[in-house]
Formats: structure tokens, C-alpha cells, sequence
């Protein structure tokens, strides 16, 4: 792909302006995947800023979160208690495409900011709201945080060991909500460029996460219930992490039939296995797992990692092993790229999303707080903030 194209490709929303009230992790991870589309992105922070910037200084002295999740924002500091400052707002967002919020819920509203408001005086305008629970009336209240969530949706009563539930190891509630905002925005972009009307989009940690619960909530309903099982699959056997006979754990999956009886055949050296009764099939296989896993423990527990490695790829199984962070950093399919900051840069994650083989460029400069307060403002007074509601698209 030549440099023009890919230029195109991550301009693709260029010309739309999106103005963000935003804090943490939800709305700024939807918020930053417009930026990365090519978007103007105008971070309104309180005075004292998001509080994400202080959750560590692991990024060359700047919160790992907030470097993450803000590259190429614009950083305003407005007082919306205050009326000047409440007055900037309501510019930036005439002149804005796409509002996004995560506040408390109630929070904009009683500054005079709800969305339904906004889209009645600008009809073009998309609106996006980011909560906990959604409107559910006994709940919509409650401030609401990636690990409350993962634990009120159930996602931690399937996750940890047999012996306790477990925490997913990353804001997965915030991520699957802020990506979810953000494919609804591109359908309302797309939406608006036929209709040009603007749309109220709602989006909340839970009902987010409560989607990727549908297949357990299901076998559930079937008598099939998911139990915690470690790294075990609770519903595919085998299907997990054994250990090697160096200790090293090897993650290995059979899906069918066939890889079945290649593990038999090849890995375990027992053919006979794959037609034995008690194994003869999924159910079967789960139904006797504690004897299924002392026969693969016993032929992995007499292979170091690298002979069962070799083991498992000579049967063509699907495998891998079970990384440090350390690994991670060196693992050969990690892409990384060079972020600068402002004492010094870090790596970062490449773009996952590549085009014609070419990896997209992301690396964009992090807002200092309120670092573009002043230069937005006078655009303010000058009324040069941008066209009410962008016809870009």
C-alpha cells in the first residue's frame, strides 16, 4: 500500500469533530479510536484533569492509561460550574459532529449538557452516553467501575480457579464498552450521511460485557453450566494448560474428531484412546476428564517444553505456551512502535489493524493537561471552532 493510501485510511473521519467530557477508560478508549480514523478530538478535563493521568508513572514518568488511551487529542480545562467556562462547552459543541460522556450519571444533566437537549437545538449532532448500568431505574444511579462490573455481570464467577472467582486482567468491561461506542458512532456517521439526521447512542459497561455473556447465560438455560476451571475450557476438554516436564505450561486444543485422534496417535502414543468409550467424544471427554487429564499429564510430565512443543506442531494441533509479561515483550508476533514523550518515549502497542500488509502508523503526541485550553478558547471567541455538525460526511 503507497503512503497516500494509507494517509487515506487513517484520515478517513477527517473533517469530523468530536468533543469528549471524559475520564478513565471507557469513553477515552472509544474517543481515541476516532482519533486514530482521523477525527479531531477535543478533551474537555476538569481543572485538575482525568484522573486517569495519575493512576501511575510507568510511561516515562506519565500515566501507562492515560498515554494509551489519548495520543492525538486536543486537552481543554473547563470549570462547567462555571458560566464562562460552561459557555465554551456549549460552542465547542455547536461546532462538533459527535459528543461523547462518561460522567457520574446525572452528572451533565443537571449542568444543563443532557443529550436529548443537545439533539433537539442541534439535529445533526450524535450524542454518546457511557454509564455503569445503563436505565434500569433501581440501578442507573450507581457509579460504576470495570471491576464492579466484571463481578455484578457474572464474567468473574466464570473466571479465577475452582477455589475463587478471578478478575480478567485487564479493564475488559471498559474496553468491550468503549469499543462498542465506537463502532455505533461509525454507524451513526454512516447513518447521518443518508438521513442527516444525528441519533442519541447509549452504551454502558454492563450491557457491553453482559453481550460477550450470552454463550454461557445460554448453556445455562440448557443445563450446561460454565465452571471455573483455571486454564481449562469449562465446556471443551481437552482443551487447557498442562505442564511440561520442566514445569514450563503448554496450552493445547482439540476442536474435532480428527485432532482427536492425532493426539492420540501422534503426542500420546495410545491410537487406541480415540475410540475408547469414556473419550469417545466432547461429552464423554468432559464427562471423565479427571482420567483424561492423568494420561496427558503423564506422557507431558515426561517431555521437556521444547520436545512437546515440537510434539504438538508435528500433529498439526493448535498450541501455545503460557507467557510471562517478560515473553510477551519478546514474543515474535508482538509489533511495536516508538511513542516520544515528553521525558523520554516508550513502546507501544503497533496498530493490530493492518492494510494491504502495511502496519498503520498510531504513534501521536499525548495532550500535556489543558495544553490546548487557551489557543481553543480564542478560537471560541472568534467562532472559528468549526461548521456546526461537519457535512465531511
Amino acid at each position: 500500500m503507497t503512503e497516500d493510501r494509507a494517509g487515506v485510511f487513517t484520515k478517513a473521519l477527517a473533517g469530523i469533530t468530536v468533543v469528549s467530557v471524559e475520564q478513565a477508560v471507557a469513553a477515552p478508549y472509544c474517543t481515541q479510536k476516532l482519533a486514530e480514523a482521523g477525527a479531531r478530538v477535543i478533551k474537555v478535563e476538569r481543572p485538575e484533569g482525568d484522573f486517569a493521568r495519575g493512576y501511575d508513572r510507568a510511561a516515562a514518568g506519565e500515566s501507562a492509561y492515560f498515554v494509551w488511551l489519548n495520543r492525538g487529542k486536543e486537552s481543554i480545562c473547563l470549570d462547567l460550574k462555571q458560566t464562562e467556562d460552561a459557555g465554551v462547552l456549549t460552542d465547542l459543541i455547536r461546532g462538533a459532529d459527535v459528543f461523547v460522556q462518561n460522567l457520574s450519571p446525572g452528572a451533565l444533566d443537571r449542568l444543563g449538557f443532557s443529550s436529548a437537549d443537545l439533539r433537539a437545538r442541534y439535529p445533526r449532532l450524535i450524542t454518546v452516553d457511557i454509564s455503569g448500568y445503563g436505565d434500569a431505574p433501581q440501578i442507573a444511579h450507581l457509579k460504576a467501575y470495570d471491576l464492579l462490573v466484571q463481578c455484578e455481570s457474572g464474567l468473574a464467577h466464570i473466571t479465577g480457579s475452582p477455589d475463587a472467582p478471578g478478575r480478567v486482567g485487564v479493564s475488559v468491561c471498559d474496553i468491550s464498552c468503549g469499543m462498542t461506542a465506537f463502532s455505533a458512532v461509525l454507524q451513526a456517521i454512516i447513518s447521518r450521511s443518508r438521513s442527516g439526521q444525528g441519533c442519541g447512542i447509549a452504551v454502558s459497561l454492563f450491557d457491553s460485557i453482559a453481550d460477550w455473556m450470552a454463550v454461557p447465560l445460554m448453556q445455562l438455560a440448557g443445563g450446561l453450566e460454565s465452571r471455573r476451571a483455571g486454564l481449562n475450557h469449562p465446556t471443551i476438554a481437552p482443551y487447557g494448560a498442562y505442564a511440561a516436564e520442566d514445569g514450563r505450561d503448554v496450552v493445547f486444543s482439540i476442536q474435532n474428531p480428527r485432532e482427536w485422534e492425532r493426539l492420540c496417535e501422534v503426542v500420546l502414543g495410545q491410537p487406541a484412546l480415540a475410540i475408547d468409550p469414556r473419550f469417545v467424544d466432547n461429552a464423554a471427554r468432559l464427562s471423565n476428564r479427571v482420567e483424561l487429564d492423568h494420561i496427558i499429564n503423564g506422557v507431558f510430565g515426561s517431555l521437556d517444553h521444547p520436545a512437546l512443543c515440537e510434539r504438538l506442531k508435528s500433529a498439526d494441533l493448535a498450541f501455545g505456551s503460557v507467557n510471562t509479561l517478560q515473553e510477551l515483550r519478546s514474543h515474535k508476533a508482538l509489533r511495536v512502535e516508538q511513542q516520544p514523550l515528553k521525558q523520554g518515549q516508550v513502546d507501544l502497542i503497533a496498530n493490530p489493524v493492518r492494510i494491504d500488509g502495511q502496519t498503520l502508523p498510531r504513534t501521536r503526541p499525548v495532550p500535556e493537561l489543558g495544553s490546548d485550553s487557551a489557543r481553543i478558547r480564542k478560537t471560541v471567541r472568534r467562532g472559528a471552532v468549526g461548521q456546526p455538525h461537519s457535512t465531511a460526511d
